[in-house]
C-alpha cells in the first residue's frame, strides 16, 4: 500500500507514524483548524481579534502557528478513547495519545472535510470533522461498527483537553440542560480599560453530545491520574468520576457504554467550540446537533468551498500535478483571499498579494480589497504597514515596524485584476482616505503611491529600506536612515513599468512614470550589479551586500527574479543570472532564498541572520520567493526551467519525497528547509505553514505562464509555454463568464503559435468578442520548445 493516495478531491495518508506532523486544514471566515493526522489540533477563531479556545497546559504567548511546530503530550487535541470492557484493550482515535496501532489507519483530507477510518479486530471506527459556513464551532461525527461475528462490550470516551484557560478564573462543569460540558474563564487583564473591552469576549468553551453520556469528567488532573493521557486512570476505571473543575485546568471528557451486536453500528455527534453565554451554546445546539443539522452543515460547506473553485482545469499525463492544480492549489488561494489569514490587520503586502490570487477565483471581491487598501493610504501617498479590517483594530507585531515596499504591490495587483476583468472603470472610482478625508480617484491614489516610491530614494537613486522591505527581518540595513534596498529599487522599476502600461491602456500620459522606471533601472545597473547577479542592498555604512565578496548571504534570489520580470537585466545579463542561480541556489527541493545561509548575527543586515541556517528567510527554500522566480522565468521564456522548479515545489509523488518533506500534498508550505550544501541532513523538511503569499504567484504562473492564458483589456491572449516533455495538454479556462476548452499540442511543422477558435484562425492569438455564458472550443498549435 502506498504511503499516500492522492486522488481528485481526496488525499489519504495510510500511516499515523511515517509523517508525524502531517495535517489538513479547514476554515470559515470566523475560524480555522489545522488538524494533525494523529489527533493534535491548532485552532483559532475571531472575536474580532484571533483567539484560542483549546490551549496548552501552561500560559503561552499569543501566536498563530509556528513553523515546524512540534507536538507534545498535552498539545491541544481531539481524542476519542475506545476500551473493550472484557479484554481491557485500550486504544485511541485517531492515534494519540494511547498510540496503540490499528490494523488499518486512513487519514482522509478532502476540501470539505477531514476524517479517519480505523479498523482493528472486528471494529471499524469512522471519524469526521466538518465546519459550518459562518460559525466558530467544530462538528464531529463518530460511527463505531462491530464488523466481527461476536458481540462486543465497549466504552467510548471523547476527550478534549482545554488547557490553561486563565490564571485569573477558570472552571468547568457538566450542564444537563445542554447535555455537555461547559468551561468558563475570565480573560486576564491589568488595565481597567481592558475590563470593558473584554466584557464581550467568548470566554466559554463547550463540548456537547447528541447522546446522553453515562458519565463525565471536567477536571484534567484526576482524569489523567498516574497514567497520564497515555493511559488515564479515569478511563481504566469503570466510570468517569463526574468531577467539577474549580480553578483546576479543565478537560471535557464524556463516557458512553455500548453493547454492540455483530453487524451493529452506533453513531455519535458532538459540537466543540467557544461561546459568550449559555444562550449562544443553546443556539448552536439547536442549529447543528442533529442528523439534519450535520447534513445541512455539510451541504452548505460544500457550496462554500465551491465558491473557491479555480478558473482552470487541466488534463495531462502527470496526474499528481494535475490533481494539485485543479483542486488543492485554488483551495489554498481561496483561503487566503477569503480570510485575510484570520487577522484583523493583515500586512499591506499580504493583503494585496493574496487578493491578486483571488483575481482568478472570485474576481468580484478584489475590487473591494483594492478600495479598502487605498482608503487607508497616508496623506503623503505611502501605504500603511498593515490594513485594519474593522473600526478599532490596531496595527500589531510586524506592522508596527516601518517597511518601504507596500506601495510597489499596487500596480502588480491592478495589472492582474484589470487583465482578468477588463474593469478599467475602477480607475475612476473615488476613494476617501481616513487620514486627510480627501476624495481622489483610484488612478490618482496609485499615482501618488508610485510618486512616493520615486521620491523615497538616496542620492544614488536607490530605494531606502528603513527597517525592512518585503523581507521582514532585514531590519538593520537601514535603521539609521541611510541604508537602501537593492530588491525594492528593482521592484520599483518593475512597478513603474506596470503602472505606465496600465495608464497607456487607459489612454493616459505615461511619460512621468516610464522615465522614472528607466531611472530606477539605470540606478540598479550602476550600483548593484556584481558581475553575475545583483546585490541585495547597501547598508547604513555604505557596504554593498549580497555579493561575491560576502562569505555568507553572497547571493539573494529576489533581486534577480524582479530584474528578470521587470526588464532591469538586459539580454546579456539574463543567462548569466540564471546560471548563477542554478549553481548557487537551486536544490532538490526548490530554489533557496539566499546562500550561503548566515551562521551568526550580522548587525548591518538584521535579525534574519539570527535565524537558524536554512530556516525561514535565512536560506530556506522560501516558496514565496521561489514563486517570484518561477513567474519571472515565464516572463522571459525560460519555460523548462520554470516548470522544473514549479514541480519541485509540490510534495511527492514518491514515498521517499513524502518522508523527506514530512507533508501531505494538500498545500504549499511557506518554506522547505534549505541550506542544503551546509546542512544536507535537514534539507527539504516542510514548515507545515499554509499561510503564504506563494500560492497567488504560483496560480498566476500556471495560468498565465505555463498555459499562457492571460487576459487583457480586449480579450484573452493565448501563448502557452508547455515544457518540452509535454507534447499535448487539455485545459479548460473560465474567463469573464465564458468557458474556453483548449486542446494544446506542439507540432514541428509550425514556427509560430496558431490559435483556432470556433473553426477560425485567431489574429494575434487574441480571442475577442466572446460572450459570457458560452463555451468556446479552441485548438492551439505551438512549435516544439
Amino acid at each position: 500500500m502506498p504511503l499516500i493516495d492522492f486522488e481528485a478531491r481526496l488525499c489519504r495518508l495510510n500511516s499515523p507514524t511515517a509523517l508525524p506532523l502531517a495535517a489538513g486544514y479547514l476554515w470559515n471566515k470566523r475560524m480555522m483548524i489545522h488538524m494533525n493526522a494523529r489527533g493534535y489540533a491548532t485552532a483559532q477563531f475571531m472575536q474580532p481579534e484571533p483567539s484560542k479556545y483549546a490551549r496548552a497546559q501552561v500560559l503561552e504567548q499569543k501566536h498563530f502557528m509556528l513553523p515546524e511546530q512540534g507536538t507534545y503530550a498535552h498539545h491541544p487535541g481531539r481524542f476519542f478513547y475506545l476500551k473493550d470492557r472484557d479484554s481491557g484493550d485500550l486504544r485511541s482515535a485517531p492515534y494519540e495519545p494511547v498510540r496503540a496501532s490499528w490494523d488499518r489507519f486512513a487519514f482522509n483530507v478532502r476540501p470539505e472535510t477531514i476524517g479517519w477510518v480505523l479498523e482493528q479486530g472486528g471494529l471499524r471506527l469512522e471519524l469526521d470533522l466538518v465546519l459550518p459556513v459562518d460559525e466558530a464551532v467544530e462538528l464531529w461525527e463518530l460511527r463505531l461498527s462491530n464488523t466481527g461475528a461476536a458481540s462486543r462490550r465497549l466504552s467510548l470516551y471523547p476527550v478534549f483537553p482545554l488547557g490553561l484557560m486563565s490564571w485569573m478564573n477558570q472552571a468547568a462543569r457538566f450542564d444537563a440542560t445542554l447535555n455537555g460540558i461547559v468551561a468558563s474563564s475570565v480573560t486576564p487583564y491589568q488595565k481597567v480599560a481592558d475590563y470593558f473591552k473584554n466584557k464581550e469576549l467568548k470566554d466559554k468553551v463547550f463540548l456537547l453530545s447528541e447522546t446522553v453520556p453515562v458519565a463525565f469528567e471536567t477536571c484534567q488532573r484526576p482524569f489523567e491520574g498516574e497514567g497520564g493521557l497515555h493511559h488515564p486512570d479515569a478511563v481504566v476505571a469503570e466510570r468517569l468520576l463526574g468531577g467539577t473543575a474549580l480553578y483546576e485546568n479543565p478537560i471535557a471528557a464524556l463516557q458512553f457504554d455500548h453493547d454492540l451486536a455483530a453487524g451493529e453500528t452506533v453513531t455519535h455527534r458532538f459540537l466543540f467550540g467557544p461561546a459568550f453565554d449559555h444562550a449562544e451554546i443553546q443556539r448552536a445546539k439547536d442549529a447543528w446537533l442533529s442528523p439534519a443539522g450535520f447534513g445541512r452543515a455539510r451541504r452548505e460547506y460544500t457550496a462554500y468551498m465551491a465558491h473557491g473553485a479555480g478558473s482552470l482545469n487541466i488534463d495531462f499525463d502527470e496526474e499528481h500535478l494535475a490533481t494539485f492544480i485543479n483542486c488543492w492549489l485554488p483551495r489554498q488561494v481561496h483561503y487566503h483571499g477569503d480570510t485575510n489569514r484570520l487577522t484583523t490587520d493583515p500586512q499591506t503586502r499580504n493583503f494585496l498579494q493574496d487578493a491578486m490570487g483571488n483575481v482568478y477565483i472570485r474576481p468580484q471581491t478584489v475590487r473591494a480589497t483594492l478600495l479598502k487598501a487605498l482608503s487607508q493610504q497616508h496623506g503623503n501617498g505611502s501605504m500603511p504597514d498593515g490594513i485594519t479590517l474593522y473600526d478599532g483594530a490596531e496595527l500589531k507585531y510586524i506592522n508596527q515596524v516601518p517597511h518601504t515596499d507596500h506601495c510597489v504591490w499596487l500596480p502588480m495587483l491592478l495589472e492582474a485584476y484589470l487583465d482578468e476583468t477588463g474593469d478599467y472603470d475602477v480607475l475612476d472610482v473615488m476613494v476617501t482616505d481616513q487620514e486627510t478625508r480627501r476624495p481622489l480617484t483610484v488612478r490618482d491614489r496609485v499615482s501618488r503611491a508610485m510618486q512616493w516610491l520615486i521620491e523615497k530614494v538616496d542620492y544614488r537613486g536607490l530605494s531606502f529600506i528603513e527597517q525592512g522591505d518585503w523581507n521582514d527581518p532585514m531590519n538593520m540595513v537601514g535603521w539609521k536612515g541611510k541604508g537602501v534596498s537593492g530588491w525594492l529599487t528593482i521592484a520599483t522599476a518593475y512597478g513603474l513599468n506596470l503602472w505606465a502600461q496600465i495608464l497607456a491602456n487607459d489612454g493616459r500620459d505615461i511619460t512621468q512614470f516610464a522615465s522614472a522606471g528607466a531611472r530606477f533601472r539605470d540606478a540598479a545597473n550602476s550600483h548593484l550589479w556584481d558581475g553575475d547577479w545583483y546585490g541585495r542592498g547597501i547598508t547604513d555604512d555604505g557596504v554593498l551586500f549580497g555579493v561575491k565578496a560576502d562569505d555568507e548571504g553572497r547571493i539573494y534570489l529576489n533581486p534577480q527574479s524582479f530584474a528578470l520580470m521587470g526588464g532591469v537585466a538586459d539580454d546579456t545579463k539574463k543567462p548569466i543570472m540564471i546560471r548563477a542561480i542554478e549553481a548557487e541556489l537551486e536544490t532538490l527541493f526548490g530554489v533557496e532564498m539566499l546562500a550561503p545561509a548566515y551562521t551568526h548575527m550580522r548587525e548591518d543586515v538584521g535579525r534574519l541572520t539570527q535565524k537558524h541556517p536554512g530556516v525561514a528567510e535565512n536560506g530556506s527554500v522560501y516558496n514565496h520567493a521561489a514563486a517570484f522566480y518561477i513567474y519571472s522565468l515565464y516572463q522571459v521564456g525560460e519555460s523548462d526551467k520554470a516548470f522544473e522548479l514549479l514541480r519541485r515545489m509540490l510534495v511527492g509523488p514518491d514515498d521517499a519525497d513524502y518522508l523527506r518533506r514530512g507533508q501531505m500534498p494538500v498545500f504549499v508550505p511557506n518554506y522547505y528547509r534549505g541550506a542544503q550544501r551546509q546542512f544536507p541532513e535537514a534539507a527539504g523538511r516542510s514548515s507545515h505553514l499554509f499561510n503564504t503569499g506563494t500560492v497567488s504567484w504560483i496560480y498566476r504562473s500556471v495560468i498565465e505562464g505555463l498555459f499562457g492564458l492571460k487576459g487583457c483589456r480586449d480579450g484573452l491572449r493565448i501563448s502557452p509555454q508547455l515544457p518540452s516533455q509535454w507534447p499535448t495538454a487539455r485545459v479548460t479556462r473560465r474567463f469573464r463568464g465564458a468557458i474556453f476548452d483548449l486542446a494544446i499540442r506542439s507540432d514541428a511543422a509550425v514556427t509560430t503559435t496558431t490559435v483556432i477558435c470556433s473553426g477560425a484562425t485567431v489574429d494575434g492569438n487574441l480571442i475577442r468578442g466572446f460572450e459570457s455564458g458560452k463555451t468556446y472550443y479552441v485548438e492551439v498549435v505551438t512549435p516544439p520548445r
